[in-house]
């Protein structure tokens, strides 16, 4: 059993240390991406404030497909180049947004979300995933947190 708690009151520099060192615990060693995808979203979703959704797309062929996440449902494929995520995906560079009203294309999947953040998860040089984080709050997100689901990014590159 794990049992993961936050001091939200931390510096969120060690909040976010704290929290992709749980990641690691959570998937070193585990081979299946979609149990450790699953298992990200959900430690995510329950360390992270103010968040209406928390998951993954993968990237299938030129598109992305859904993944494992905590929220309400989704879109279940997006288009590279389409909406915050597909941007992400094409681009290969994270998309940090204070009003996704104001993002051209947005795709709102919840019309609760007001702001976003995605980062690419990189593996040899291609992007195999996005992480999304959708917030019913503008100016949710800030580079503290760009900085960390960046390292998140980069711990799970190799396990999913």
């Amino acid at each position: 059993m794990y049992d993961f708690t936050a001091d939200l009151d931390q510096p969120k520099s060690e909040f976010y240390r704290e929290l992709v060192s749980a990641a690691d615990a959570l998937t070193a060693g585990e081979p299946d991406a979609v149990a450790n995808m699953a298992n990200v979203a959900a430690l995510v979703w329950q360390l992270v404030p103010e968040l209406n959704w928390a998951g993954f797309y993968r990237v299938i062929g030129d598109e992305l497909v859904l993944g494992p996440f905590c929220g309400r449902p989704a879109c279940i494929r997006i288009p590279f180049g389409s909406g915050v995520c597909g941007t992400a995906a094409q681009s290969g560079e994270s998309q940090l947004v204070a009003d996704v009203h104001a993002f051209p294309g947005h795709i709102a999947c919840d019309a609760a979300s007001q702001s976003e953040l995605v980062v690419p998860v990189i593996r040899d040089g291609a992007v195999i995933a996005v992480i999304d984080l959708d917030s019913p709050r503008t100016s949710r997100f800030d580079e503290d947190d760009l900085a960390g689901f960046t390292a998140l990014a980069g711990i799970l590159a190799s396990r999913i």
